[in-house]
């Protein structure tokens, strides 16, 4: 095609060089620019393929011509071990659906929920909306979804995580267990660090919250760090990750953290509970941050705390199934992970590991920069490489060589007055309001229930609104999340699982009716209704982003202004698991973690997390307020005690 040599011609030093030069450069570039238009014409083409979700809607078992044609297509253009992040701009955009299908969306997940007049009421303002606001607002976010790699994801962020300036601890973070097996509690366990052998193997997360007088957190990230924070006995300690370059040994560690647990020295004036500033309300730490932490020791020391790769916490108590009531003892478990003492843990980073005197761990997780199974990926590495891959000697220690001339952790300084602990108070009352259950349900699990044909997913769901149903006498608005990581940068999307179809399944159940017909039906719409939030197609954060735009234009919207105020009574959520094959889940479902929770998003509602381990086993953890007597009123009625035994109905 002669386009090296149309090159040659054109090149600017060409009157410098030689022939064979001239031709050498040519072909360098015309190789580059070929180079380049090819890996740029593959990531297009992959992006377009992307956005094919019709699979998803296919029945199992029933793959049509098209979609396996798309699967080879797929596995063509992405390779086979394509590194972290390298196809993440190949990912689609999260399409912005029609305002009158999310509109029809919304009225019908309400119209259960809602009495004939009220829903009458709200049609009204639908209609109004879709036809004269909703038109206008859906032309500017259209205009952010061509220049935003994420229609949603930035404003759920800022608007969701970093505005509210309540506490972020029950409110917002969540934590993660181990496994609660009883029987497989760590085997060599000597002293209080022998769980210790899982911290170096966390992936670096570098980012902490930093408070705002104004309206907004700051997240703030940092490129690489080379050590943790630890806390232990109201001390703050700098623990070096790597000697000489090297990242230390397992044993290493443990060693590190003996030498904290064995240093006799007490807490600075204020420094036991400094934590609590990052559980209280955010602006008294804003203000407590600028006045006392910007100048000096203390500014050094913060500066420590949130450069650090992650946050450790040394335990003095003991968790896990244990003791004479092993039931009360995992609700204990989880409060502990949860927001421990309120001052032990430090909320704003992006995780804390909880190391406890006997060995078991688990963590908390600040929540605005990643969701849950990210974290859960992240965990569940961590636990699988701790039993499989590094193991412990014969003495319990953690395998590996220690270097004697390791310095020791460095002992972080505080100048701190007794004015900035009032942050304490409200962390400990939001604490002490907070119930936990957690209970593992073994009569059956995801094998039985996909052998009659039912999503396990949509099975839970059906029995957590069956429980509430039967606790209340009525159905509730029930949120539970979907992940919408098939687009660039996505997060989560609500599911509206309480549909017309569970409703009629659980009142022909109440009446004694054979209801399988109905079972069924309730299940496929479920499914349909996650399937539809996984690909863009939900109808939540589509008027979350509605909202967010009138705010913006100064207007206001009475439909969009009374969907964003309606409450969750029902938060629920399930957590993933084997994300990671390093082993066989179906031979050792008692390595998996029992998974994790969160506190309840309303006053008066529950939150529930629920874990689907193997084939035979569903671990739940479900919590409420003690302040709420609909939720709580009763010994023989505590937290979510009231959920288990609809799981078998």
């Amino acid at each position: 095609m002669g386009l090296i040599a149309k090159i040659q011609e054109h090149l600017p030093v060409s009157q410098s060089l030689s022939a064979q030069c001239q031709t050498v450069v040519s072909a360098v570039l015309f190789s580059t620019l070929l180079w380049f238009s090819l890996i740029f014409t593959m990531r297009m083409c992959l992006k377009q393929l992307l956005s094919y979700h019709r699979w998803m809607f296919e029945q199992r078992g029933k793959m049509s011509n098209t979609t396996k044609v798309w699967v080879a297509l797929v596995r063509i253009f992405s390779g086979r071990q394509p590194l972290l992040y390298s196809y993440q701009g190949s990912l689609p955009n999260q399409p912005v659906p029609a305002v009158k299908d999310t509109v029809k969306r919304y009225l019908e997940s309400v119209r259960p929920l809602t009495t004939p007049d009220e829903f009458e009421r709200m049609a009204s303002l639908a209609t109004q909306f879709e036809s004269s606001l909703g038109n206008r607002l859906q032309w500017y976010l259209k205009l952010k979804a061509l220049w935003a790699s994420n229609y949603v994801s930035d404003w759920w962020e800022e608007y969701i995580y970093l505005r509210g300036r309540s506490p972020i601890m029950v409110n917002s973070n969540y934590y993660g267990m181990v496994r609660i097996n009883k029987s497989l509690t760590t085997p060599h366990v000597l002293s209080p660090n022998s769980g210790g052998a899982s911290v170096p193997y966390l992936t670096l997360s570098l980012l902490s919250l930093s408070p705002s007088f104004c309206c907004v957190d700051t997240v703030q990230h940092w490129q690489d760090s080379d050590y943790v924070a630890v806390y232990h006995r109201g001390r703050y300690f700098r623990l070096r990750m790597y000697s000489s370059s090297r990242p230390l040994s397992p044993r290493e560690i443990e060693s590190q953290l003996q030498r904290i647990l064995d240093d006799p020295s007490p807490p600075s004036p204020g420094e036991e509970k400094l934590g609590a500033l990052t559980a209280g309300d955010r602006i008294p730490w804003a203000k407590a941050r600028k006045e006392y932490f910007s100048l000096g020791v203390n500014k050094r020391s913060l500066d420590c705390i949130e450069k650090a790769a992650f946050f450790v916490t040394l335990d003095d108590d003991k968790q896990g199934m244990m003791g004479e009531d092993p039931a009360a003892s995992l609700d204990r478990y989880a409060k502990s992970l949860l927001h421990g003492k309120c001052y032990d843990r430090w909320f704003d980073k992006s995780f804390s590991v909880v190391i406890y005197k006997n060995g078991k761990i688990g963590l908390n997780a600040e929540h605005s920069w990643a969701d849950a199974p990210v974290v859960a990926h992240l965990w569940e590495y961590v636990l699988a490489t701790d039993s499989f891959q590094l193991g412990y000697n014969e003495e319990g220690h953690c395998k590996g060589e220690v270097d004697a001339s390791l310095p020791r952790p460095q002992r972080l300084s505080w100048d701190i007055t007794p004015e900035i602990s009032q942050s304490l108070a409200v962390a400990q009352a939001l604490a002490d309001d907070v119930d936990f259950h957690v209970f593992s349900f073994r009569d059956f699990g995801k094998g039985m229930i996909k052998k009659c044909r039912i999503s396990p997913d949509a099975y839970i769901q059906l029995a957590l609104q069956l429980a509430y149903y039967r606790d209340r006498g009525m159905f509730c608005l029930t949120y539970e999340a979907s992940m919408t990581r098939l687009f660039r940068e996505g997060r989560t999307e609500t599911v509206r699982s309480c549909s017309n179809e569970s409703c009629a399944f659980i009142k022909a159940l109440e009446g004694g009716e054979v209801c399988r017909r109905l079972l069924r039906q309730a299940s496929e719409k479920h499914q349909n209704l996650y399937k539809h939030a996984m690909t863009g197609a939900g109808i939540d954060r589509h008027l979350f982003c509605l909202y967010v735009v009138s705010k913006y234009l100064g207007v206001d919207s009475p439909f969009l202004k009374e969907v964003l105020s309606e409450p969750w009574h029902l938060s629920t959520s399930q957590t993933p698991v084997q994300q990671v094959e390093l082993f066989d889940m179906v031979n050792h479902p008692e390595y998996v973690s029992c998974g994790g929770g969160f506190g309840p998003v309303a006053d008066d509602g529950y939150g529930v997390s629920y874990t689907i381990m193997g084939e035979n086993m569903m671990n739940f953890h479900i919590s409420c307020k003690h302040s709420c007597s609909q939720t709580v009123s009763t010994t023989d009625r505590s937290t979510g005690r009231i959920f288990a035994p609809h799981v078998q109905t």
